[in-house]
């Protein structure tokens, strides 16, 4: 239930990025509707979605966790993957229970509405789309690579992303939480892979151009291997501009801190390096920058620090929820 002028966040994205940021946020007095990709094809998500005809449920999985209040050993155990070497090698658990659920219900959203409540998660969670999307990335030699796992790897640069089928309808109250939104997150998450699927479903990307929601976007730490490769921080902002109608985005986070040698050392071997954050184009693109030092190293990989994205956007929120007032 919504708290009496308890102010509304929609986060949109998927991958690693979003629940990181979603454990941070739910520590704050804000309604939170994350907003997630199905686009995901590869691992356990891809098999059932294969196997079942369902939409992947792996991004929604992590979200749901990060949102959950239940005892550790219960998250732990929705979280769990099997690695014996039979047919359930590979599956994580909350996987299953969610392609369960969605057989029982018979509808993928109501499946995730449902497990929102044994897990006690503390908003909403909506997929992009209650249908599996196929995403296509056309190259800049003009090649089509098809399937959201399959376009890092491809070895070419990108020059768009785009979905089938061509019939892909978004739900209501997604649209419905966009709208009454008073502040849309965008990432963090791949750029290709995991943030443009969302914006990319058919009055989805349209809702969030015409929201008058301060929008920000959370750019990643680093580049990313077969996705964006070389990419400044702008470049990030303009590859989203670039698949969209509309000019959203008023202001973007960035780290400012440098990344300590040995870590960048490891990430070089997967070929990605930190992202630059290039004031002057920032500037250019009307764009208000953050920039604070919000990385945190974590099993040797650097991450966003969840308690300072957390607290910067609430502050953001704030302010512009004082703004309103005085207007």
């Amino acid at each position: 239930m919504r708290e009496i002028g308890q102010p509304r966040i929609v986060i949109i994205g998927g991958g690693t990025g979003l629940p990181v940021l979603l454990r941070g946020l739910k520590q704050y007095p804000v309604d939170i509707t994350a907003i997630v990709t199905v686009a995901d094809d590869g691992g356990s998500s891809g098999r059932l979605r294969d196997d079942l005809h369902i939409p992947p449920p792996g991004d929604i999985r992590n979200v749901l966790a990060a949102l959950s209040d239940v005892e550790p050993l219960v998250e732990e155990m929705f979280q769990h993957r099997f690695k014996a070497g039979n047919e359930l090698s590979g599956h994580s658990l909350g996987n299953l229970i969610l392609a369960a659920m969605t057989s029982i219900t018979g509808n993928f959203v109501h499946a995730i509405q449902e497990m929102s409540k044994v897990l006690n998660v503390r908003g909403k969670v909506l997929p992009a789309a209650n249908q599996s999307v196929v995403l296509h990335a056309e190259m800049e030699d003009g090649t089509i690579v098809s399937g959201e796992s399959k376009i890092p790897y491809s070895g070419k640069k990108i020059k768009k992303v785009f979905l089938t089928p061509r019939v892909i309808r978004p739900l209501p109250e997604t649209l419905q939480a966009i709208r009454q939104a008073d502040l849309i997150i965008i990432g963090p998450g791949s750029l290709y892979t995991s943030i443009l699927p969302n914006l990319l479903v058919p009055k989805l990307g349209e809702a969030v151009c015409h929201s008058h929601a301060k929008k920000v976007y959370i750019c990643n730490l680093m580049t990313q291997a077969g996705e964006t490769h070389g990419y400044t921080a702008s470049d990030h902002v303009r590859a989203i501009l670039d698949h969209m109608a509309c000019s959203f985005i008023d202001t973007i986070l960035v780290n400012n801190e440098e990344v300590p040698a040995d870590i960048q050392l490891r990430y070089n071997q997967e070929l990605a390096d930190p992202v630059q954050y290039d004031l002057p184009r920032l500037y250019e693109l009307g764009l208000e920058v953050v920039h604070a030092d919000i990385a945190i190293q974590e099993n040797g990989a650097l991450r966003h620090d969840p308690k300072k994205v957390a607290n910067i956007l609430y502050n953001l929120l704030v302010t512009e929820t004082k703004k309103h007032f005085e207007a």
